[in-house]
């Protein structure tokens, strides 16, 4: 049980380095000790409560979702931010549940499409797709803007 605890941290910890290192107010010990925690509770419900393990689960389910929440502030100009992190620690806890049931691979592997689903805007070819969402997106938003005027546009 200890060592899965122990693959739950570590696996934590690395999920909140990548959000430790793009600036964000949860990082490595905030993520390492979700995991740990959902390691640590699904390992005990599984080995002493086999019956009723999925109770546990829940439980850790509906308890990282408060913690996630408090996770999402709104900044300035009532802009929400913190989303991705709060979904980050919720999937932190689904990778120490899957390892503390003893998924280590499925747990491991989710780390992984974890931290590559956060990385993903930094590859190049995200970027141009961005690049060309936005300029998308300001084309749209320039075209609504001429077609609200009914005159036409001001000419001096």
């Amino acid at each position: 049980m200890a060592g899965r605890i122990l693959l739950a941290a570590i696996l934590g910890w690395v999920i909140g380095f990548e959000r430790d290192l793009r600036g964000k107010h949860a990082g490595e010990r905030t993520f390492a000790l979700v995991a740990l925690g959902a390691a640590a509770f699904t390992a005990l419900g599984v080995e002493r409560f086999p019956t009723s393990a999925e109770k546990v689960i829940a439980g850790i389910v509906t308890g990282v979702g408060f913690l996630g929440a408090g996770l999402i502030l709104r900044g300035d100009g009532h802009v929400v931010v913190g989303l991705t992190t709060a979904a980050s620690a919720w999937a932190a806890a689904a990778v120490g549940v899957l390892v503390g049931a003893g998924e280590y691979w499925l747990g491991i592997f989710s780390a992984v499409l974890i931290v590559l689903i956060l990385e993903s805007n930094s590859l190049p070819v995200m970027r141009r797709l961005d690049a060309a969402r936005q300029r998308r997106s300001e084309n749209e938003d320039a075209d609504s803007n001429d077609s609200d005027d009914p005159d036409g546009p001001l000419t001096p």
